[in-house]
This record gives C-alpha cells, sequence and structure tokens, in this order.
C-alpha cells in the first residue's frame, strides 16, 4: 500500500465548513488548515449541529486528515494592554472550545507581541495566558502550537529559544508543540537552503526545543533575503531559500512524516501544482546532490 503524503494547504470555509475538504480534495491535499471561524472579528460564529454533522462527513467522504486551524490575526496573548488581552484570552478560548467541537487535531497561533513591553514580560504573559485554559485544553483532541514567526516588529516566537522558554513552563498543564514556518524561520535567521543548512537548524531545534515537539510545517518560501526579519511569502521555488529546503522536508526521516500546510501566494491558482510539486519530492531519495 502507497504511503500517505501528509501535505495541503490553506482551505477557504466561505459558503461552509463543510465545503473545505471537498476543496483541498480537488487539489490533491491530504491534509488542510481552515479558519474555525472570520479571523478578523472577534466573536466567531456558532457551529450548528446540522454543520458539525456536515462538516465530520465531509472529512470521512474526502480522507482528509490532520486538520489544523489557524487562529485569529486579532488575538495577541502577550499583549501588555489588560483590556486587549482579556479580549484576546476570550477569543483564544473560543476558538479552542470551536476546535474541540470539530476534532480539529491542531491549533496553530502566532505567540504574541510586546508591543509596549519587554520581550520577557510579553513571553511570561503569553505562559500566563496559555495557563488560563488549562481546564478546557483536556476537554477534547486540539494540541496548540506555536508558530515561528519572523521576528517582524515587537512578535515574539522567533528564536528558538524563545518558543522553548514557553513549551518549557506550560508543557505539563497543556498539550503544547511547534509549527515551523520555513518563511518566518528563514526570515529570523535560521538558513534553510540547503541540505547542510537544514541539517545544522534541525539539529539546533532539536538542542533547545526538541524534535518530539515539532508537530507541523508551514510551507513557503521567502521573498525577503535570510535575516531581513520580514514576514513575506513566496510559492516554491521562486524565493530565497530554494527547492532544496522542501525536498530535504519531504525526504529525510525527521521531517518526511510531519504535516505540512502550503500558505504560499495565489493559492487557487498554484497550490493544486505545488501539492503535486511537494507529493514529487517525496519519492525521491534524500541526498547531499538534491
Amino acid at each position: 500500500m502507497e504511503e500517505k503524503v501528509l501535505v495541503g494547504a490553506h482551505i477557504s470555509i466561505a459558503g461552509g465548513l463543510q465545503l473545505a475538504p471537498m476543496r483541498g480534495k480537488e487539489m490533491g491535499a491530504t491534509v488542510m488548515q481552515i479558519f474555525t471561524s472570520n479571523q478578523k472579528q472577534w466573536q466567531g460564529k456558532r457551529i450548528t449541529e446540522e454543520e458539525l454533522q456536515l462538516w465530520h462527513q465531509a472529512l470521512e467522504d474526502t480522507g482528509i486528515t490532520h486538520v489544523m486551524s489557524h487562529d485569529s490575526y486579532l488575538i495577541n496573548l502577550g499583549s501588555p494592554k489588560p483590556p486587549l488581552l482579556e479580549k484576546s484570552r476570550a477569543a483564544f478560548r473560543q476558538e479552542l472550545s470551536r476546535c474541540h467541537l470539530l476534532d480539529i487535531d491542531y491549533l496553530n497561533f502566532h505567540p504574541g507581541a510586546a508591543t509596549d513591553s519587554d520581550v520577557e514580560k510579553c513571553l511570561d504573559t503569553i505562559i500566563e495566558s496559555l495557563l488560563t485554559i488549562k481546564d478546557l485544553s483536556d476537554k477534547g483532541p486540539t494540541r496548540l502550537l506555536l508558530e515561528t514567526t519572523a521576528g517582524q516588529g515587537s512578535t515574539v516566537g522567533h528564536t528558538f529559544e524563545q518558543l522553548a522558554y514557553i513549551i518549557r513552563n506550560v508543557k505539563q498543564h497543556i498539550p503544547i508543540g511547534v509549527c515551523i514556518d520555513t518563511c518566518h524561520t528563514f526570515s529570523a535567521g535560521y538558513d534553510i537552503r540547503t541540505f547542510d543548512a537544514c541539517e545544522k537548524t534541525f539539529q539546533q531545534f532539536d538542542d533547545i526545543i526538541g524534535m518530539q515537539h515539532l508537530y507541523a510545517f508551514h510551507i513557503n518560501d521567502s521573498l525577503k533575503e535570510l535575516g531581513q526579519r520580514k514576514d513575506r511569502h513566496a510559492n516554491i521555488g521562486k524565493g530565497f531559500i530554494g527547492e532544496e529546503c522542501f525536498k530535504y522536508l519531504m525526504q529525510n526521516p525527521k521531517t518526511k512524516h510531519i504535516p505540512k500546510y502550503l500558505e504560499t501566494p495565489n493559492g487557487s491558482e498554484f497550490w493544486k501544482d505545488e501539492i503535486s510539486l511537494l507529493k514529487s519530492y517525496a519519492t525521491n531519495e534524500l541526498s547531499n546532490t538534491l
């Protein structure tokens, strides 16, 4: 039996959650990421029993697995401003509740931004925020995934040390992990352009965080060069990272079985081809002469 390659993209839920799995299947996806609600609004829409049944049936019909939700862009779990922090914590709790209801595997989120406070205070506030949902975290299957950031502006989570600090302080209380965004990680200063560079970077990740905490990848090339700390995605092989990184991720025993979600530009136009391309990488033997 042919091994299932875990690759997909961020799929639109326009018209209803239940339409996303079929959209994914039509482009060749075996996994997918969605927004469970409008990512630009604080209050999420209530999911009806009918919608829930249609959602589960669509997943069964399509065979899509490893579903990941991306939380709202409005949420800042490290905000130094009490009103925004309170709204962020409430919205994050609602998002986790929806994920549990939908039996979603992963809830991916940007750790937070320091804005007018220092980084250490921001990290501690993120930890406090995550611990507020420990009573809810075991009420369903969803694991929380810290997304690596580019370090743009006052955002935190762009160093492995920052992510490790958060994980170390919450892992005994909530299910936690990491989603590596290739564009963000490269832009933050971690070189992944070649086989050897990937080996070195993932060894750093293992030494500082631990590969056992890596559960997902956002697959994006980068419009900006190494270490520019700018979040600008590019299509596979069309940016400064290049194809060798993605061949490595699809073939290396440490990373090949980890689900991967495209967030590259012009999705409806390119994702079918990019999914096919990534799958083709997975069929080849890994070597230093990629």
